[in-house]
């Protein structure tokens, strides 16, 4: 039995789920053509670098790669870095074809060692990132722990993946890729 008052509590949840909706759509076709520069951060339990073959391996790379972007779009989020590693290939722009620096930071007690970096070919197994890097600047060393990767730029689309499925520009929210 539906009476007055179960009518007027329910009336603004279903306003407010309409125009979140219509909202959403709107903003979603609006911004699905833009681009945005994202970088991406990577952190590892460990490394090793194989001089040779010029490998450098992140053991223990964390599940989730940080990414985000500067002014004006101010978006920052995570994706899975299983979702990371097959995207470096997508798009005209991608790092397939133009590959990225990159700056490994290694934390040596107190002393923060960076080097600066090429990467290509990223291979992830199990927990385990394997990336080939010409060393454009520093000395790599063979192994050490608690390693970071800053790795440059690259525009990426505003898609309605993010994790409240709206708002770029006008909001400053976080975006969940999975």
């Amino acid at each position: 039995m539906t009476t007055r008052r179960t009518l007027l509590g329910a009336a603004p949840a279903f306003a407010a789920a309409l125009v979140a909706g219509n909202s959403a759509r709107a903003q979603t076709t609006q911004d699905a053509s833009k681009t945005a520069d994202f970088l991406f951060a990577q952190t590892a339990k460990g490394m090793t670098f194989d001089m040779v073959g010029g490998k450098l391996t992140l053991e223990g790379v964390s599940g989730e790669t940080l990414f985000f972007a500067d002014r004006p779009e101010r978006i920052a989020g995570n994706m899975k870095t299983a979702t990371f590693v097959p995207f470096w290939s997508r798009g005209k722009d991608s790092f397939l074809s133009d590959p990225p620096n990159a700056d490994v930071s290694i934390l040596e007690g107190e002393h923060l060692r960076q080097i600066v970096v090429v990467l290509q070919d990223p291979v992830l197994e199990g927990d385990n990132l394997t990336y080939t890097v010409k060393v454009l600047q520093g000395e790599m060393p063979a192994k050490a722990d608690d390693a970071s990767v800053f790795i440059d730029i690259i525009g990426m689309p505003l898609t309605p993946l993010s994790y409240a499925g709206v708002a770029r520009r006008g909001y400053r929210r976080a975006v969940f890729y999975r």
